[in-house]
């Protein structure tokens, strides 16, 4: 999968485990063309979709267990977009983001972990342009969301390069 972005905010210890986590994240477009996005409230910025990969999970299982959980919807995959690196030195974090493009089969309601009803996720419908300049115009709070806004930002920024929210790149 290409490499789209390596974000980082100073070198990792190697005196200290270097915690390693592989994520999965997507763009996926309703019937009207709208995708869906977290806002988190209490830290002031959106984020696509999508967590991490746990023990027992593949890449793919995760990522459709995160859109149920976080979006209340059923999607299909239909492209690879990119991966992102993230290097979090105040948590000796080396994480890497993979983002798939895609559409929602069916809308439910969503089952937000105590964590993110705590950190006030909101689930919002916007166009993809909208959440490129919502994503442009956050001020994240929190250090975590420094990283999730420029990975976030990069990942809907090559969907829209890729002209995949018209449908014209075959298969989406």
């Amino acid at each position: 999968m290409k490499l789209l972005k390596n974000i980082s905010d100073g070198l990792l210890s190697r005196s200290k485990k270097i915690e390693k986590r592989n994520a999965s994240r997507a763009v996926l477009f309703d019937n009207e063309g709208l995708i869906p996005l977290l806002f988190v409230s209490k830290f002031n910025y959106h984020k696509l979709p999508g967590g991490g990969v746990e023990e027992g999970e593949n890449e793919m299982e995760a990522l459709d267990r995160e859109i149920l959980e976080e979006t209340g919807c059923k999607g299909e995959i239909t492209r690879e977009i990119g991966r992102v690196i993230e290097f979090r030195s105040k948590w000796n974090l080396f994480q890497t983001s993979r983002c798939y493009a895609g559409k929602i089969i069916s809308k439910g309601k969503q089952s937000f972990t105590k964590k993110e009803t705590d950190q006030g996720f909101k689930l919002v419908w916007t166009s993809l342009d909208d959440a490129i300049t919502q994503l442009k115009k956050d001020k994240p709070q929190n250090y975590e969301g420094t990283f999730i806004q420029k990975r976030d930002l990069r990942f809907l920024e090559e969907v829209k390069n890729r002209n995949l929210a018209k449908g014209t790149e075959e298969g989406l």
